[in-house]
């Protein structure tokens, strides 16, 4: 039977954190238990910092546990694109950020006894057309000449043939929830502290600043905000960065699996790596991304990655399936830095990219020393003020145009609603009932769930997503659950309960 989560997540108990207490004061609240938050929080805690980490669900439920968990500065081929957008200075500076996160967890692992399955690996951007060539020979010179371990190839250990590749030697793969809960189990040795099944609902800026929760108010010097997608609208992440989720599948194949990771560069994204499980080894499938809530049907992507699958590999059953959401920035930079360009101890992370893995523990080094008061030689590169007009102004036309075309569209499409009763069991739709459009699901047994159809973050209409019996804002990417809890933010503020 086919389990909808990660393999990471799968796991039979993990280390409980109690809630924050009611009001508390600490010295950095860091808010997300992801591998940016806790990598971050480390590096304070052991520098002589009190530090709170506070987290919505659990320790690495968000992102970071569903994840592929690539450890790689190869990012797809993104280096010859960073030097046209962005100059040689500033795409060295982002390679340089990411070979070091990989340095640091690499340390980490194998310094601190991290039991997650960590094993070092070669990872290829390949094409598979001829006339991609070039592509992949730019690429490779690029990276080279930004001192990556990079080489252009033309083969690899695919069992289909590529017409090139580019590879970089000496990247790594792990179990990105043994990971984090081997970084959480370290926090709390140097004194840190976790809140889980926290949620933040609220910033006020100041000395000190006050981080309101739903378990209380927490009083602190500095705030930094690692909840992978900001839910203060203050920072302006969401016209700079679109919310995108991707998909994948994890099989059982006869015969072994080819060593190393591997990514296409051309469309659709398939994703590909090896992961030790149960004394075998899975081969992991991703890709198919889209826009959040903008997808279709989000079940038969679930469909395309096996038949992916099943082309190439003999494929003996489909152990896991699961999805993921991401940032991705309009310019191709990460943001971490300060949260607005006023603010002094406030502080945020995100837009990797769907590299969260090494640009996470970037941001972590950054942020870090930002609030150790020390120079950082990567810092100006990823500052969320930067204004870069020539590298991102497309991109912010293009997505702004999409959200307000979401948010009147969305409403006159719905200006008609289908009936409640025209529900069938397992499906969701925006209908009317009593005489009020509403967002609903009708579960398997056939009893009805009906909430707002509205989002909480900026009142754009949501979208039923199939795959995961979710509701999702096509606008900035916030998720909530059946019954209108929040899933993923920017929301904070669930969904109001219709029926």
């Amino acid at each position: 039977m086919t389990k909808a989560t990660s393999p990471w997540l799968d796991v039979e108990s993990r280390p409980e954190h109690a809630p924050l207490a009611g009001d508390s004061r600490t010295e950095v609240a860091v808010v997300g238990a992801g591998i940016a938050g806790l990598a971050t929080a480390l590096l304070l805690a052991e520098a002589g910092r009190q530090v709170t980490v506070v987290e919505m669900d659990r320790v690495g439920a968000g992102a970071t546990g569903y994840t592929t968990a690539k450890v790689s500065s190869q990012h797809g081929m993104i280096y010859d694109g960073l030097i046209s957008k962005h100059g040689e200075e500033k795409a060295r500076a982002y390679a340089e950020a990411n070979e070091a996160a990989l340095a640091l967890i690499a340390g980490w692992v194998e310094e601190r006894s991290i039991e997650c399955a960590w094993r070092r690996r070669p990872a290829f951007a390949y094409v598979l057309s001829d006339g991609q060539r070039k592509h992949a020979a730019n690429e490779a010179e690029a990276a080279a000449r930004l001192g990556l371990p990079a080489s252009l190839v033309h083969e690899t250990p695919l069992p289909y043939p590529v017409s090139a590749a580019v590879r970089f030697d000496d990247q790594a793969e792990f179990d990105a929830y043994l990971f984090v809960a081997g970084l959480a189990r370290e926090l709390v040795a140097a004194g840190g502290t976790i809140a889980e099944r926290t949620r933040a609902t609220g910033l006020g800026e100041g000395s000190p600043n006050r981080l309101e929760t739903d378990r209380g108010t927490l009083t602190a010097d500095h705030v930094v905000v690692a909840s992978h997608y900001p839910f203060l609208d203050r920072a302006l992440v969401f016209p700079r960065a679109s919310a995108q989720r991707s998909y994948s599948i994890a099989v059982r194949i006869g015969g072994e699996p080819p060593e190393g990771m591997f990514i296409s560069a051309e469309g659709p994204t398939r994703s590909i790596r090896a992961a030790p499980r149960d004394g075998g080894e899975l081969l992991l499938v991703g890709g198919e991304g889209h826009k959040v809530g903008q997808g279709g049907r989000s079940r038969e992507r679930y469909h395309r990655l096996e038949e992916f699958a099943r082309e190439h590999w003999e494929v003996g059953s489909t152990d896991y399936r699961w999805s993921t959401q991401d940032a991705v920035p309009a310019d191709g930079m990460p943001l971490f830095g300060r949260l607005t360009p006023r603010s002094k101890t406030a502080w945020m992370a995100t837009g990797f990219a769907k590299w969260g893995m090494t640009n996470g523990v970037a941001a972590a080094m950054v942020l870090s020393d930002a609030i150790g008061g020390r120079e950082n030689p990567w810092a100006a590169t990823f500052d969320p003020s930067r204004l870069r007009t020539r590298a991102s102004a497309p991109s912010l036309v293009k997505e702004n145009l999409n959200v307000g075309l979401h948010f009147v569209g969305d409403r006159v499409r719905d200006l008609h609603p289908g009936s409640l009763d025209e529900l069938a069991p397992g499906e969701g739709g925006i209908v009317s009932h009593e005489g009020e459009t509403v967002a609903a699901y009708r579960r398997p047994d056939g009893t009805v769930s009906a909430v707002s159809p509205t989002c909480t973050h900026l009142w754009c209409r949501l979208r039923f997503n199939d795959a995961e019996r979710s509701w999702d804002c096509p606008c900035h990417g916030s998720r909530f659950d059946v019954d209108g809890a929040v899933i993923e933010g920017p929301a904070v503020r669930d969904l109001e309960r219709k029926l």
